[in-house]
């Protein structure tokens, strides 16, 4: 068959090249305009009020929008959690010189503070500081961000126009005008699914109620719905070992509670971390008291396992999926409590042009450090404005977000990088590439996996756990 031959045929319609930068130069008024414009900042988390806290220091005017009713809202649902970074780690620099200046008595820096605690102690004195008060939105939900009169398919004189924030304040619709995006919005509370493939199907969801996605306070306010149940932890990170470490003390009091730790690693080894060489003592600790629990048999371990499916089985469910090549199934399940980390929400920026890694989903140029498929642990090296730049200009993820699905994010990592982004939009260039981490080294990351690359203590800065 002779092939097709496409020639250009002119249209009568058709006008000769234009060099867009030619056509469109920017309107010195309008760009005046534009700078007057505050920053907004989506998310009232540690990392947005931190973007808040240097946004204050470097005198520009800024809003917070806030879906919840009260800053920290998604640290609540975790509140009962102790974290294994201290104090010292966990405020952000700005955010301390504000709160000091105010009066405010800092925890102990070697301290280990609980979810609850940290929003206490640190992210409710920071928010009813007058500056940040005042400029606060809470019960307002972000659903759209785009520019002024431009969706994204129009280029020319994109950049001169100011950002629309559609929001739902408090039941109403309502629009703000801004210079600059700063979205510290996190990935908590969109969980990945059960299955291997991430895909949440129909049976999922209609398992809702016996499927917790998080940690629940099993020995709290939870207590009552796993005592004596067959629970199963589905993920291999910190979080799965916080969950199962609660669990084995519930179980203590009740013998009859059995639980099953179901993972995707190659051997159970590979989660207990650096354990006794952390650096980080409370994250070693994790990893050495569940070591003692799986060889003490309190818990049974299932790896590597795929879950493929989730069946109703009575009042039960069971659990199907691929060992080693071969089908299993995993019966008389009441509970699971599923901890395979979180996903980015991207959708109301979806008028954006954003320069996101397809595998991560995390800012294009961070997925070469966090790749979990590369790294045996996240690598985090100093980054700030200029690795988090998109291609929509004066647009910013950071925090928890800015990684992605990756999961070894840590708080200072997104104090410096909103102090870096914030340097810059206030046009100190210097200050904004000056960026710099002050984190311990973990010693030992992980135990060896053939399939990754091996990553040495000089290296590796993070744990495979995310805390904001």
């Amino acid at each position: 068959m002779k092939p097709i031959e496409f020639k250009q045929v002119e249209s009568c319609c058709a006008t000769p090249a234009v060099n867009e930068d030619q056509m469109f130069k920017p309107d010195p008024v309008q760009l005046e305009e534009l700078n007057r414009l505050p920053i907004v900042i989506i998310g009232a988390g540690p990392i947005g009020l931190a973007a808040a806290a240097h946004v204050i220091e470097a005198k520009q005017p800024f809003i917070i929008l806030e879906a919840g009713t009260k800053v920290g809202e998604n640290i609540s649902t975790w509140g009962h959690v102790r974290l294994f970074s201290p104090w010292q780690y966990n405020v952000d620099k700005a955010a301390g010189r504000l709160l000091v200046e105010a009066g405010w008595i800092a925890p102990n820096p070697d301290d280990l503070p609980t979810g609850h605690e940290l929003r206490d102690q640190y992210l409710r004195p920071l928010a009813e500081l007058p500056e940040i008060k005042s400029n606060l939105h809470l019960n307002t939900r972000v659903v759209g961000v785009s520019r002024k009169n431009t969706d994204k398919m129009k280029t020319a004189g994109r950049e001169q126009q100011p950002f629309i924030i559609y929001v739902e304040e408090e039941g109403k619709a309502k629009r703000y005008e801004a210079r600059a995006v700063i979205d510290a919005s996190g990935t908590w509370g969109k969980a990945n699914p059960v299955l291997s493939s991430g895909v949440l199907t129909l049976q999922e969801q209609s398992l809702q109620k016996q499927i917790f996605y998080g940690i629940p306070d099993v020995l709290g306010g939870d207590q009552g719905r796993y005592s004596g149940k067959h629970i199963a932890v589905v993920g291999g990170g910190h979080s799965a070992l916080n969950t199962l470490l609660d669990l084995a003390k519930l179980q203590e009091t009740n013998a009859h509670t059995k639980l099953t730790w179901i993972m995707r690693r190659d051997h159970v080894e590979e989660a207990y971390g650096g354990e006794a060489s952390d650096q980080l003592e409370a994250r070693g600790e994790l990893g050495s008291r569940m070591h003692e629990l799986v060889d003490s048999g309190k818990v049974s371990v299932v790896t590597p396992f795929h879950i493929q499916e989730l069946k109703q089985d009575g009042e039960n469910i069971s659990i199907a999926g691929e060992q080693l090549g071969q089908n299993r199934e995993l019966h008389h399940i009441d509970e699971i409590i599923v901890n395979a980390g979180s996903r980015p929400d991207f959708s109301f920026l979806g008028e954006l042009r954003l320069s996101i890694d397809q595998a991560t989903e995390s800012v294009e140029t961070l997925a070469p450090l966090i790749d979990p498929n590369v790294h045996s642990c996240g690598t985090v090296r100093p980054h700030g404005e200029k690795e988090l730049r998109h291609i929509e200009q004066g647009l910013y993820i950071v925090g928890m977000k800015s990684y992605g699905r990756a999961p070894t994010f840590l708080m200072a990592t997104g104090y410096e990088q909103v102090r870096s982004v914030v340097a810059f939009l206030a046009g100190d260039l210097e200050a904004a590439a000056k960026v710099e981490l002050d984190l311990p080294e973990t010693g030992v990351c992980s135990v060896s996996r053939p399939q990754a690359k091996q990553v040495q203590a000089s290296d590796c800065s993070s744990s495979c756990s995310n805390e904001e």
